[in-house]
C-alpha cells in the first residue's frame, strides 16, 4: 500500500531528507500502454502509481485509428465501447492503389475479436484511458516529469523515480512507458537497435464531410508527386473519420527506402494532400492546425523489454506493428502481460528469487504473443523497400480480392488462434515458424 518515507537512495547527489511515495509499481507515462499496465494492475489488486509528464487533456501524434485488436484490449479492460457510449466506429478500409477503383475491405468476421474498429483523438482516447485507471485504484499524477530513476545501491536495481520538482516515487518494479525516445530505458542503459525498422508519420486534421464515414481509407501507394508519374516510396496514406466533423489525415514511411533520411515529410504530405478527392475537402481552408511527425519504433526496436526491475511497454520497446504502422494495441497488450508477470511476482513475494522468475518470464510472453509476426513483419519492409516489388504488389495484387483478404488479416494481424479458416491457418503457422523478432 501507499508509505511515507523521509530518505532514498538516489543514482547520484545526496540523499534528499523529503517525503518518498511507495508503491507497488511505478508506471512512467499515461499513454495506452501505461495506463491499460496500471489498469490491469489495479485490478489485481495492487498500489499502483501512474507518472504523465503532461496536464490531461494533451496531444500525440497518431492515427487515431484503432483496429479490432485494439477494440478487443478496451474490452479486456471493462470499458464499454458501444456506439451508445459515444465511440465512433468503423467497419474495415476502403483501399486505394493501383490504377483500379478504390473498394472496401471490411474488417474479418472472427470469433477472438469484434467486428468493428474505432476512431478517436488521442488528446480524448489517452485521457479516458488514464481516467479509467484512476478508477480501478490506480494513483494518477500528472505534471509529474521524472528526470532520472532511482537505483538500490545494494541490487543495482531501479527502485523508483525523482520528478524535476524533487519528489521520489519508489517501487519494487518500475514500467517505462514514456515513448519512443524513452529516457528512463536510456538511463538503464537500454539503447536502440539499429537493426529493426523505423518509421515516422505525419498527420493533421481537415473539416471535412468524410468525417462521418464508416471506414477508414488507406492508400497502399505512397506517390512522391503525381501517381503513376513520379516516384513510389515505402509507405502508405490515410484519412480516418472522427465523426465530430473531422479527418485526421497522415501518411507514414519506413527506413527502408534510401528516401527515409531525405524527404521534407510535410512538404511531401502537402503534395500528396493535393491528389486526393477535391470533394473531401482536404484543403489549407479546412486544415485545423499544423502538420506535425512522430517515429514509430518497431519490432522490439529497444531490449530487452525487462531489466533490473524495469519494464518497457509500447513505444519505448519499439512495439509498433512494422506491417501497417500500428501501436496503440500493442502497447495495451504489452501492458496486460506486463500487469501479468508484475502482479504473479508481486504474490510471490517482492525481492524472493521466485518473484525475479515472475519478473523475468514478461520478454517471452511479448515474444509469444507477437515475436514470429514481428520478424515477417521486417522481411515485409525490407522486400517493400525496393520500388520494383511494391509497384508489382500493387499492380498485380490489388486487382485479387481473396489475395487481399489475406493481405487485409496480415497487415492488421487479425486471426482466430483456433478454429479459424485456412488463411488464418496459414498465417498462424507461419508466425509460429518465423523465429521472434
Amino acid at each position: 500500500m501507499r508509505r511515507l518515507a523521509m530518505s532514498e537512495r538516489t543514482t547520484g547527489g545526496d540523499a534528499a531528507a523529503s517525503a518518498v511515495v511507495e508503491s507497488d509499481a511505478v508506471i512512467v507515462g499515461a499513454g495506452p500502454g501505461g495506463s491499460a499496465t496500471a489498469a490491469h494492475l489495479a485490478r489485481r489488486g495492487l498500489h499502483v502509481t501512474l507518472l504523465e509528464k503532461a496536464v490531461f487533456p494533451r496531444d500525440k501524434i497518431c492515427g487515431d485509428g484503432l483496429t479490432p485488436r485494439a477494440v478487443k484490449q478496451l474490452i479486456r479492460l471493462g470499458i464499454d465501447v458501444s456506439e451508445e457510449a459515444g465511440w465512433k466506429h468503423t467497419r474495415g478500409l476502403r483501399i486505394h492503389g493501383g490504377k483500379i477503383p478504390s473498394f472496401v475491405m471490411p474488417w474479418p468476421d472472427l470469433a477472438e475479436y469484434p467486428g468493428f474498429g474505432m476512431v478517436c483523438r488521442r488528446s480524448v482516447l489517452d485521457q479516458f484511458l488514464a481516467e479509467h485507471a484512476a478508477s480501478q485504484g490506480a494513483e494518477l499524477i500528472t505534471g509529474a516529469n521524472v528526470t532520472e530513476p532511482v537505483i538500490d545501491g545494494r541490487t543495482d536495481r531501479i527502485a523508483g523515480v525523482r520528478t524535476k520538482d524533487g519528489r521520489v516515487f519508489r517501487a519494487p518494479v518500475v514500467v517505462a512507458a514514456d515513448g519512443v525516445s524513452s529516457r528512463l530505458a536510456t538511463w538503464m542503459g537500454l539503447q536502440r537497435r539499429e537493426d529493426r525498422p523505423m518509421g515516422v508519420a505525419v498527420r493533421t486534421y481537415f473539416r471535412s464531410p468524410r468525417s462521418d464515414d464508416d471506414y477508414l481509407d488507406s492508400w497502399l501507394e505512397l506517390w512522391d508527386g503525381r501517381p503513376h508519374e513520379s516516384d513510389l516510396l515505402p509507405g502508405y496514406g490515410w484519412a480516418f473519420p472522427e465523426g465530430d466533423g473531422t479527418v485526421n489525415v497522415g501518411l507514414g514511411m519506413l527506413d527502408s527506402s534510401d528516401a527515409f533520411h531525405k524527404t521534407d515529410y510535410r512538404a511531401l504530405m502537402t503534395r500528396w494532400l493535393r491528389h486526393t478527392p477535391p470533394e473531401w475537402g482536404f484543403t489549407e481552408e479546412n486544415q485545423e492546425g499544423p502538420i506535425r511527425g512522430a517515429a514509430l519504433p518497431m519490432a522490439f526496436n529497444r531490449q530487452p523489454a525487462y531489466h533490473r526491475g524495469l519494464f518497457l511497454v509500447g513505444d519505448s520497446g519499439g512495439m509498433v506493428n512494422p506491417f501497417n504502422g500500428e501501436g496503440i494495441d500493442y502497447a495495451m497488450e504489452a501492458g496486460e502481460l506486463a500487469a501479468d508477470a508484475i502482479a504473479e511476482a508481486h504474490y510471490r513475494g517482492a525481492g524472493s528469487r521466485s518473484a525475479e522468475r515472475a519478473l523475468e518470464s514478461y520478454p517471452g510472453a511479448l515474444r509469444a504473443s507477437f515475436g514470429g509476426y514481428y520478424r515477417l513483419g521486417t522481411i515485409f519492409v525490407k522486400l517493400i523497400g525496393d520500388p520494383r516489388i511494391m509497384r508489382l504488389c500493387t499492380t498485380y495484387g490489388l486487382p485479387r480480392k481473396s489475395l487481399m483478404r489475406v493481405v487485409n488479416k496480415l497487415l492488421a494481424n487479425l486471426t482466430d488462434s483456433r478454429g479459424g479458416d485456412a488463411v488464418d491457418r496459414v498465417i498462424n503457422a507461419l508466425t509460429r515458424m518465423a523465429p521472434s523478432a
